[in-house]
């Protein structure tokens, strides 16, 4: 890995949805993957970033605990994402390793303006537990998702996912700024050239 690879943001959350987000962790950088989780500290960045860490950092486990977890945790979800979409069977069994994991409560706060929020409070004391509610992300959408509409980028050098909910679902990039560019860019050299 190159230093300028090094610090290489992740890729924005362009998925649609948290657990395809959490499959853009790893992703083509420099025409090779890159799996942006590389410490603790970068799966805790990711989960503050989605708003589920909220405790996360205070949480005192061995090093590379939380990393080993979250690349485990992935690995389960694609494969499980890539059996769906292509009408395969997979186990649920380690997902629900997750998922058994997950211990919540529902709480209410007043924000800054004084108004009540209702959200859901996560135990963090595991790894399993910090990533418990992208586990929950996964099994809603593995249990609920139209997987029509789950899709891989069509640029044949991106491999990130998203779920299409624009109105026509017609979305064939993960990004229009990004891949739908260079695909339009590439047909214009082409056409330029003939």
């Amino acid at each position: 890995m190159t230093s300028e690879t090094a610090n290489t943001p992740a890729p924005g959350h362009i998925a649609d949805h948290l657990a395809l987000d959490f499959l853009n962790t790893v992703a083509q950088v420099e025409n090779q993957p890159h799996d942006f989780f590389q410490t603790d500290a970068d799966v805790i960045r990711w989960l503050n970033d989605v708003g589920y860490a909220s405790h996360a950092g205070e949480v005192k486990t061995r090093s590379g605990a939380l990393l080993k977890a979250a690349r485990e945790l992935r690995a389960v979800i694609l494969h499980a994402v890539e059996q769906k979409k292509n009408g395969g069977v997979w186990q649920t069994e380690r997902l629900n390793h997750f998922l058994r994991s997950a211990i919540s409560h529902p709480e209410l706060t007043l924000n800054q303006q004084g108004q009540t929020e209702y959200h859901r409070v996560y135990a963090s004391a595991t790894p399993e537990q910090q990533l418990a509610p992208v586990a929950e992300q996964a099994a809603d959408l593995l249990a609920n998702g139209d997987f029509a509409l789950v899709r891989n980028c069509e640029h044949p050098d991106c491999t990130l996912w998203f779920y299409d909910r624009t109105k026509a679902h017609r979305r064939r990039w993960c990004s229009m700024a990004v891949c739908g560019n260079r695909a339009k860019a590439a047909r214009f050299r082409q056409m330029s050239q003939q």
